[in-house]
């Protein structure tokens, strides 16, 4: 029996896309055969790098989003009036709109598409980032950040998926890499724009990865795999064909999609019945342990209030400071993706979160003793530097252990 017959009898469980982007590709072959030449679809083929590069656009978005806050707090206060408390909700809104589009991503993604999803996902975030620049009151900072959140939350999902679904398997670890490295760039950018713009132009810029992204989208083929498991086998091939180049031979490929996308339609679902089961227990304590102590780490408070904190321990410059705690996040990141193969995933975790507990320590003592001296002292300097000293050792472990 064929991929397609298989399709054709088991179309209960394929489910037709709720929107298709369409293909680019496709409509180049169509006018390529009216042509009589394929040479208008060959000169169109995209690499496996460029279609990574394009969609990382999200993730530098989720970056920024991260990093606005920290500096722009001083000045959003003083434009607005805004107490502390409310300029912190303004900053952890990002985080609740995120939770509902990490919530809504995977049925978005599943029905539309990962193109369709990341489109949806760039629209909130350009209404989000204009409601911010244009704010005269609290209501449209909230409006703007929750929409942003939003986006966020789809996009977080969404690119590590495509990238997967898309990338040869000799490259899937590197090129998966770029999702987080991406994220901190964006948090990079934030900071260091932060420096020469004010808050509302910050926003404005905010827009830019997505108003590239959005058209950037109909340059690149869908994911192979998400169109063999709508059924739509032609869509499949061709995709799957653009991105690993009109002379390569993707017969193998082809078959092992196919194998994998009937494998997955007949497999039984795990119900939330059977999380019960104790075999179940662990394996998915480990999981969701890992993901939830990481971020009750605290590295999120760490970014989008990184310059009040460096202004807290003392240091003049801290715009600045925070400047190179974003590059220290790149530059750890890259670290990480080159460890990673090498010493495992067990060892670097294990490393990174001795690192986190140890550096965080250093923060909360040298701020709960700098209550103890007076601000003249040569004692509150050292104190001011262990707490900065602390902070940058925090970012570094926790990118070590995302």
């Amino acid at each position: 029996m064929s991929f397609r017959e298989e399709g054709e009898d088991g179309r209960g469980d394929l489910r037709k896309p709720f929107l298709h982007t369409g293909s680019w590709y496709r409509m180049g072959s169509r006018q390529s055969s009216i042509m009589g030449s394929s040479q208008a679809i060959r000169d169109s083929s995209i690499s496996v790098l460029a279609c990574v590069l394009i969609v990382a656009l999200g993730p530098i978005q989720f970056g920024f989003t991260c990093g606005y806050s920290s500096p722009t707090q001083s000045a959003v206060t003083k434009d607005l009036k805004l107490t502390v408390s409310q300029f912190s909700l303004f900053g952890s809104l990002a985080n609740v709109g995120a939770m509902v589009g990490a919530v809504a991503s995977g049925q978005i993604a599943e029905y539309i598409g990962r193109k369709g999803s990341l489109m949806i996902a760039a629209i909130p975030n350009i209404i989000g980032w204009l409601a911010i620049s244009f704010a005269r009151d609290v209501s449209f900072l909230y409006m703007g950040r929750l929409l942003e959140g939003f986006g966020v939350g789809i996009i977080s999902y969404t690119v590590p998926v495509y990238i997967a679904e898309i990338a040869p398997q000799n490259l899937r670890g590197g090129l998966g890499s770029v999702n987080q490295l991406s994220v901190t760039i964006g948090i990079m950018l934030s900071y260091l724009l932060g420096l020469f713009v004010g808050w509302r132009s910050l926003a404005v810029l905010g827009t830019l990865p997505c108003l590239i992204l959005i058209p950037g989208l109909f340059f690149i083929p869908e994911s192979p795999r998400w169109l063999a498991k709508m059924g739509m086998t032609d869509d499949f091939e061709a995709s799957l064909q653009v991105l690993r180049g009109f002379d390569a031979d993707i017969t193998l490929e082809v078959n092992e999609i196919k194998r994998s996308v009937a494998s997955t339609s007949r497999r039984t679902a795990i119900r939330f019945a059977d999380l019960k089961l104790k075999r179940y227990w662990l394996p998915l304590m480990i999981g969701i342990g890992l993901l939830v102590f990481q971020q009750l780490s605290g590295i999120n408070g760490v970014i989008f209030y990184s310059t009040t904190i460096f202004e807290s321990a003392g240091i003049s410059s801290s715009n600045a400071a925070t400047v190179g705690v974003g590059a220290i996040q790149v530059i750890a990141t890259a670290i990480s993706t080159w460890l990673v193969d090498k010493t495992g995933r067990r060892l670097l975790l294990i490393v990174s979160s001795s690192g986190m507990v140890l550096s965080l320590l250093l923060v909360a003592i040298s701020f709960f003793s700098k209550g103890f001296v007076s601000e003249d002292s040569t004692a509150y300097g050292i104190l001011g530097i262990l707490s900065v000293i602390g902070v940058v050792v925090c970012f570094f472990t926790n990118i070590q252990a995302l």
